[in-house]
This record gives C-alpha cells, structure tokens and sequence, in this order.
C-alpha cells in the first residue's frame, strides 16, 4: 500500500473528508486537517475564482498555525461544461495546492501542470474504464467510488472494484461508500485500500455549510431512502428521497435528464440533497475536531482488535 511520505507523516487517520458541493468549506477543511485528517472542497462552492484564491489564502494562513495539520486538497472538475477550469487550475498552481482530487474527466495535461509544482492528484473513478484511463493519464491515487457512496458514485461492489484496480495500478487507492466509522475506514485497509474517503459523516457536522434541514434529514434517513439516479443532473449520482418529494419531485417517475451541465449544478443540489448508503449509521451532529477523534479511536481500536484476532495468527 502507498501514500505520500508527505501526507503519511501528518495523517493521523488514513482518511479524506471528501469535497461535496456547496456542503465543504474552509471552516471544514481547517477543522478536519488540524484533527490529523485531509479536508478538501471542491473550487466550484467558491462562486468565482477570485472568490477560491482567497479561500486557499484563508485556509492556509489559519493551518500555518498548526504546522503538523493534515494537507488540505480541493476537487476540480475536469469537463467541458465547467468554464472556470483554466483559471481554477491557474489559481490552484499559484497556491500550491498539495493535493488536487480531479473528476469528471482524467486529462494528462491537466495531471501534468498539477505535478509541475509539486502537487499530488486524485481521480475519481466509478467504473474500470475510467480507472484505466486515469492511470495511463498518470494520476497519484484512484478514489474507487463505489456503490452507496453518495454524490456522483459507481455501481461495483467495494471488494470487486479495489481487487481489480490493486492488478494493474500501484499508486494509492482510496474507497468511497458507505464508510462513516473509524471501523470501516480499519475495514477499507484490510482490503487494500490506503484511504478511506467520508462524506456523508462529515455533511453532519457544525463545521459543514450544509443547512440544518439537510443535517437533520441525513439523521432521519437510512440506506432505503437514498435514490440513485441519471435523472436529476445528467449523471448517476445519490440523492435522499425526502428531498426529492419536498422539492415536488415524484422519486419513483423523474423525468429523464440531458448530459451534465455544471452551470446547472448549483440550482439543482441547492435543494435535492445528496447522501451515501451510510446515512442510517449517522445519528449526530458533532464538531468536526469531535468527529475525528471519534473516529481515530475507533480505527486503532479495530486494527488493535485485527491484529490479535485469533484467526490471524
């Protein structure tokens, strides 16, 4: 298993705080890397990207406080639709960015500028074509977004998909779906993951930008009332029931979508709520810095528990 000795060395926890749109913000991300963890957002949740280079400059002033904290990354999104692509990526070269989690499209030229100046990239893959294709692009890890996870996720069971990538790629993998405990981010590792990667979880947290209404329907939720559908913005992704109907949405008859449009975006998942299959093991809205270490317990105690199981032996 892999992970940059630069990020390995300040990680107290083998995990990423994934970034979900318009929920991640710098509040987040410096809680959750102070905590020992890596806290990410996506550029987009700034609404211009003057408006994203203040908050890199914001973040990193407040984590040079803490010079052990855990690196912070920031999602791009790598498709034709998304306008603000050149000047995001201008603006995340500019700062440094330490680890830059790339979706909806594996660009080598993109990866290559990222490396340029030192930085670390992600994709994210929900399918082995695309976990091929992001490694021949020359990408550091592959978030194997599997099924239950929330956002835009796959549809191949967690143990199949990491088993497959781990035959042709060396590089650091991290597994998305359904993990909301330090238990499962110790499971992720047992199956040769590096990474465990949590959204739901944090959605539900003090720090999150996310409304309260959204924190408590996640509470109220569990696995069956997540839908997961094309039709809501062009591409598959996970969004909770009760969110849909509050919205006049009929779940069960969505009319179909057209390809993704990110202009778009914002209008929709302002009010059609996303979660993974974990939300029915989400029952509180602790602070960020609460979380992990509730969760850093929890994974040493399970790999603790691992290392002496008797079957091990």
């Amino acid at each position: 298993m892999t992970i940059p000795s630069t990020f390995k060395d300040r990680l107290k926890l083998p995990a990423i705080a994934a970034p979900m749109f318009l929920v991640s913000g710098p509040d987040l991300v410096v809680e959750t890397c102070q905590a020992g963890v890596i806290g990410t957002f996506p550029a987009l949740n700034q609404r211009t990207s003057e408006g994203y280079s203040e908050w890199l400059a914001e973040i990193q002033s407040r984590l040079d406080l803490t010079p052990d904290a855990a690196p912070y990354g920031v999602n791009l999104i790598v498709h034709k639709s998304n306008t603000r692509l050149d000047a995001d990526l201008q603006v995340s070269k500019d700062h440094k960015v330490p680890l830059i989690i790339t979706s909806l499209g594996a660009v080598k030229e993109v990866v290559d500028e990222i490396h340029s100046y030192g930085g670390v990239v992600y994709h994210d893959v929900t399918n082995m074509r695309h976990a091929r294709k992001a490694a021949a692009a020359g990408v550091d890890g592959l978030i194997a977004v599997c099924a239950g996870a929330g956002g835009h996720a796959g549809r191949l069971n967690p143990f199949a998909m990491i088993a497959e990538i781990r035959e042709f790629y060396t590089g650091t993998i991290i597994l998305s779906g359904a993990i909301s405990s330090g238990e499962q981010i110790a499971a992720a590792r047992l199956m040769g993951a590096d990474l465990g990667y949590l959204g739901t979880r944090f959605v539900a947290t003090a720090e999150s930008m996310a409304v309260q209404k959204y924190k408590t329907m996640i509470l109220e939720c569990d696995a069956s009332d997540i839908e997961y559908t094309p039709n809501i913005s062009g591409v598959h992704a996970s969004f909770l029931r009760p969110s849909l109907i509050a919205a006049g949405l009929d779940p069960d008859n969505l009319a179909p979508h057209g390809e993704l449009e990110m202009n778009e975006e914002a209008k929709i998942w302002k009010t059609l709520w996303s979660a993974g299959h974990g939300t029915g093991t989400v029952h509180d809205i602790p602070t960020t810095a609460e979380l992990c270490k509730r969760l850093i317990d929890e994974y040493r105690a399970a790999m603790t528990k691992a290392a002496i199981d008797r079957f091990a032996a």
